[in-house]
């Protein structure tokens, strides 16, 4: 049974210490009050995407155990997979040491995971082999 958001809490941050070695979870957000999470594939370690979460999503995403990230474009809450089914159930979740980003590893589920209807999002690579100067080439 899901836990509720509302009896979720982070610690204050106190100081550089408690932030660097406490045991306590305290996310820095920004100043749009957003996190960035790098998510991956919980078996292969292959990157999937980068989005972004508020308080609100980083708590339903701790207590449903799915990611649910903020949509910087649309304005509003995206459970991931709601509406493709590209679900994504949340493994385990890592923060950094100044718990200014976070890493999601997760069971990917219902096909790719992004909307170009590729496995990841990162699914093209930056070619630094032979590149002499220009408009750099993507492969």
């Amino acid at each position: 049974m899901p836990l509720d958001p509302n009896v979720i809490r982070f610690a204050n941050r106190d100081s550089k210490d408690t932030i660097e070695h406490g045991l306590a979870f305290a996310p820095k957000f920004d100043e749009n009050g957003l996190i960035v999470c790098v998510t991956v594939d919980a078996k292969t370690s292959t990157p999937l995407m980068v989005a972004y979460m508020n308080e609100e999503s980083l708590k339903q995403t701790l207590a449903i155990g799915e990611a649910v990230y903020w949509s910087r474009s649309r304005k509003v809450l995206w459970h991931k997979g709601a509406t493709s089914g590209q679900i994504q159930k949340v493994m385990e979740m890592r923060t950094d040491c100044d718990q200014d980003a976070i890493v999601l590893r997760v069971e990917q589920m219902g096909g790719g995971c992004c909307h170009t209807g590729a496995d990841d999002c990162f699914y093209r690579k930056v070619e630094l082999n032979g590149y002499t100067g220009g408009i750099v080439p993507l492969t």
